[in-house]
């Protein structure tokens, strides 16, 4: 259960999320083919300064070795930045997680690099977004249960036939980034805990081309990745639960 926040704590959020959301809507236009992660990387770290916020993943906690995530590909989450050169199709997905007036926010999106996306890569990504939604329309307000959110979300991946990412959870966020409860991508209406009015957390389904395993990348002990190869992508909103509904912070 999370601790109540004062209004200006939810303001700090709502604040945070406009920032996280405008800087994902300039990286969009940015990525191109030819950049390198570490590239966009700097990029967005000089963005979170201008807009008067911090990077929380450098923080002490959890020390990730770059300000955003950069998943590439068979790459799922937590992709450590390179100097991998973006080619033209490559499927990345970006996360990122910012502090603004002592409190987080943490938003996703996948997009293909230089093109536009067809057939089942676009199958994959928009099926994985309008899963987000679904779950996040799921909320009915104070009162809710977790999982009304978890069998909205799995409900489009299913129908989609896409392989669900059930190791990784969606989560509380606020005065911390990762904060109860717990959010899966499957669930049954009904049960879970109970959301109430003031409570925030990032609802983030995750989905592949093909099966549900994952394994950790050995070499930098960060970069989840599908265990077959597949594809996969990843989308994430930061979400207000209010008396009758709820409010995307992450978005504009």
């Amino acid at each position: 259960m999370q601790a109540s926040k004062t209004d200006k704590q939810i303001q700090a959020m709502r604040d945070g999320g406009k920032i996280l959301a405008t800087i994902f809507n300039d990286l969009k236009k940015f990525v191109q083919p030819g950049m390198t992660g570490v590239e966009v990387d700097a990029w967005v770290e000089k963005e979170i300064a201008r807009h008067g916020a911090t990077p929380t993943y450098k923080e002490p906690v959890p020390n990730f070795p770059g300000v955003i995530c950069i998943s590439v590909n068979e790459a799922i989450v937590h992709g450590v930045p390179t100097d991998y050169v973006f080619e033209k199709g490559d499927i990345v997905g970006f996360d990122l997680v910012i502090t603004y007036g002592g409190m987080k926010t943490d938003s996703a999106f996948t997009m293909m690099i230089g093109a536009e996306p067809a057939g089942a890569i676009k199958h994959l990504i928009v099926n994985t977004e309008r899963s987000l939604y679904a779950g996040i329309d799921a909320i009915r307000g104070d009162g809710t249960r977790v999982g009304d959110i978890s069998e909205a979300v799995e409900k489009v991946l299913s129908g989609a036939k896409l392989g669900i990412i059930r190791d990784l959870v969606g989560h509380g966020v606020g005065e911390d980034m990762h904060m109860p409860p717990n959010v899966p991508n499957y669930g049954r209406r009904g049960m879970g805990e109970t959301l109430h009015a003031g409570d925030t957390i990032a609802i983030e389904p995750m989905a592949t081309l093909g099966g549900e395993a994952i394994y950790t990348d050995p070499e930098d002990d960060w970069t989840i990745l599908t265990r077959d190869g597949s594809l996969s992508a990843h989308f994430e909103h930061t979400v207000l639960i209010t008396k009758n509904g709820y409010e995307i912070l992450t978005k504009i």
